[in-house]
């Protein structure tokens, strides 16, 4: 539907939103690499778009074809030079608050299932460790265990670690909302501090969150404490509302 007209040129309402939805991409990137030194290299690929539009205005054929033909390899080097900007601007997509509804039932219910079991675990002085995967994979950790892919419940976290149990020995992994598997072998830390202040499964806790992004929930066999471990760093004595509160936060994710 033509709104109005400009000369020879219709302007529609699709072509509105078309620069609309450009003009707030590059405001985007702008924020993104605004202090960065990659700015100046983006404002020099601002002015080699504009070089072309003016190009293909003018019908500039030679031109034309040079800049096409490099097209291809433009992309490439956006890609590459521009890597930490992309980075970090599809990090702060992730964590932009409408996808953050989207995801924060999902998200929350995981937490409460995890704090529900560690309350419980705690209460029966059985011994856990459970780790919550961030952006790092853990294949290969999985691998050393029994793959489970089943949906998180206080009950199937609780039933794993019962001392009566196969499984209840290493630790469970927990990624994109499931179970992922149990079992697993942990990295133990190499902090000389904690090698010989605490035992087994809180050295694994701090291996595995040395060694990665994430999160590991220990419950303590022999005191039922719960402990949280995240960037080598050991939080302890932990109250299952603490643990929840530094779990909402360290995931970014709003309580529902």
């Amino acid at each position: 539907m033509e709104l109005f007209r400009i000369g020879f040129l219709s302007v529609t309402l699709i072509d509105i939103l078309d620069v609309l939805a450009i003009f707030f991409i590059f405001y985007k990137l702008y924020q993104v690499m605004r202090g960065t030194r990659a700015a100046q290299m983006f404002l020099g690929l601002i002015i080699i778009l504009f070089v072309y539009i003016i190009v293909l205005i003018l019908n500039m054929s030679g031109m034309l074809w040079l800049i096409q033909s490099v097209a291809t390899v433009w992309v490439i080097a956006f890609v590459i030079i521009f890597q930490p900007e992309l980075r970090r601007g599809l990090t702060q997509l992730g964590q932009s608050r409408l996808l953050r509804r989207v995801f924060r039932i999902r998200g929350s219910r995981v937490i409460e299932e995890v704090v529900r079991a560690a309350k419980e675990l705690s209460q029966k002085k059985y011994g856990g460790l459970i780790v919550l995967q961030g952006d790092t994979g853990l294949r290969g950790i999985m691998e050393t265990g029994i793959k489970i892919q089943s949906e998180v419940s206080t009950e199937l976290l609780v039933s794993i670690f019962s001392p009566l149990t196969p499984m209840h020995d290493g630790a469970v992994i927990i990624g994109n909302d499931l179970v992922l598997a149990a079992k697993c072998i942990l990295p133990l830390t190499g902090n000389p501090r904690w090698i010989k202040a605490l035992g087994t499964r809180h050295q694994a806790a701090l291996g595995i969150s040395e060694e990665s992004d994430a999160t590991a929930v220990v419950i303590s066999e022999e005191t039922g404490k719960i402990s949280l471990t995240k960037g080598g760093k050991l939080i302890r004595n932990l109250s299952p509302e603490l643990l929840g509160e530094n779990l909402y936060r360290m995931f970014s994710i709003q309580k529902a």
